[in-house]
């Protein structure tokens, strides 16, 4: 009897190390399929669109709206691709959901239900993501014709045009959300983050053979070029240090009695991220501001007022008011999104009922403002923190007069899949070594 389980255990852990053996290549595979998938779908155009008067009107108008979103896209907006919609609409609809989570009972009660509520919450953010999509497709097929910076840009403006346009805008977006699944299932890490990376990384040969030959028609100091190079890793490294850093608060736990037993619970601690909200309020501010410089550069060009001339300029990257303004609205968002993901009170009574508490700190209210204090300082390091990241690329610009390609958000965003992917790796590695151990181990049995 016990051979035959000996027998059994083998052959289970001899499945589990070749599964485990083949799984970090699979994977690896995987992701390098959606990669050609990806770039394959950001070079099939719109039907109906001029792609040669699209790339000189958007020559002209650098540091908008459609900047940001051609950078998420991997290039896609200015190649005017299936594709140009990106995975802005999912991230949206997630944002949405989330912030409902917190605020209507409905989907705060879903939320509470475990698997079967997080599988709802997937549900409705991907029902919310097509009707943005639908939206957002129809409006920009619409819009297209009838903006006059976009004159000539559609080649026949025909109700074929804006049923084709709006259908191949709004299916671009609801593949990359399904491939964005399919990378998260059986791919590395997240899915929906592994292709806002891939657009952005895919932007940075192009963006650096432009820097260069700048930089060579300007004489451009190359001390200077050195130095902007090794602050970019400078910049890297310190992204790094900050996601992976954690404020430990120390926590004990109450000693239990039992049949005139005592038993002594061991300490722990209630670990918080340096930055708690990580890069939503970058985006947020970045996406009202430059969308608000958009819309009022296309009012100003189309009613010539001098007034919204002077403000869209004001409002681009390469300017010193629009950096305060960006400044401010990351800081405002950083509190603000803080208070929304992190309850204090609910994670005092999780302490309070598992029979742990703050040494000095008295348990429920006192716990809760403690809790609260030490949350508002670590996310006042942390909207620094964002801050300094996200506006040091249009520090370069302001002080260079320089055109700064890689904006903060991205170096953000870049260093965080990283992070992620090499965690999620070293998962694999250490469970199939594990598994190598068992499989050693039951052999001598």
């Amino acid at each position: 009897m016990i051979k035959n389980l000996n027998s059994k255990i083998d052959e289970y852990s001899d499945k589990n190390f070749c599964r485990n053996e083949n799984e970090l290549k699979n994977r690896i595979l995987f992701v390098i399929f959606a990669i050609i998938i990806f770039r394959i779908g950001s070079l099939i155009p719109i039907p109906g669109i001029d792609i040669s008067v699209l790339s000189k009107i958007l020559s002209k108008n650098h540091g908008n709206f459609l900047d940001m979103l051609n950078m998420f896209s991997g290039g896609a907006i200015y190649k005017a691709s299936i594709f140009s919609l990106g995975i802005m609409p999912y991230i949206s609809s997630s944002i949405v959901i989330q912030l409902l989570t917190f605020i209507t009972p409905f989907f705060s009660d879903m939320k509470k239900d475990g698997e079967n509520g997080k599988k709802q919450i997937n549900k409705y953010t991907k029902y919310l993501t097509l009707l943005l999509a639908i939206i957002q497709s129809i409006g920009i097929s619409v819009s297209l014709p009838n903006i006059p910076i976009f004159d000539n840009l559609v080649i026949n403006n025909s109700f074929k045009f804006y049923v084709l346009c709006s259908l191949s805008l709004m299916t671009g977006t609801m593949f990359l959300m399904w491939m964005g699944d399919l990378i998260t299932k059986y791919g590395i890490g997240n899915g929906v983050s592994i292709i806002i990376f891939l657009g952005i990384i895919s932007t940075v040969p192009l963006n650096f053979l432009n820097f260069l030959e700048k930089v060579r028609l300007i004489n451009f100091n190359w001390l200077v070029f050195i130095f902007l190079f090794l602050f970019i890793f400078f910049i890297f490294f310190f992204i790094a240090f900050i996601e992976r850093s954690y404020y430990k608060i120390p926590i004990q736990y109450a000693n239990r009695t039992h049949i005139r037993k005592i038993y002594i619970s061991g300490n722990s601690y209630l670990p918080l991220k340096v930055n708690i909200v990580g890069v939503i309020p970058a985006i947020f501010a970045s996406s009202i501001i430059l969308l608000f410089s958009t819309v009022i550069s296309w009012i100003s060009n189309l009613y010539k007022n001098n007034f919204l001339l002077n403000l869209s300029v004001y409002l681009k990257p390469n300017n010193f008011f629009y950096i305060l303004i960006y400044s401010f609205f990351i800081i405002f968002f950083c509190f603000f999104y803080t208070k929304l993901i992190f309850n204090p009170i609910d994670t005092s009574e999780n302490l309070k009922k598992s029979s742990a508490f703050i040494k000095g700190i008295r348990p429920g209210n006192n716990t809760s403002i403690y809790i609260n204090r030490v949350v508002s300082k670590l996310t006042f390091i942390g909207s620094l923190y964002i801050t300094f990241i996200c506006t040091i690329p249009d520090f370069i610009r302001y002080l260079l007069n320089y055109s700064f390609y890689f904006s903060g958000t991205s170096l953000l965003i870049v260093v965080v899949v990283v992070i992620d992917c090499i965690n999620q790796i070293q998962n694999i590695i250490v469970s199939k070594s594990y598994v190598t151990k068992l499989n050693k181990k039951n052999k001598y049995i």
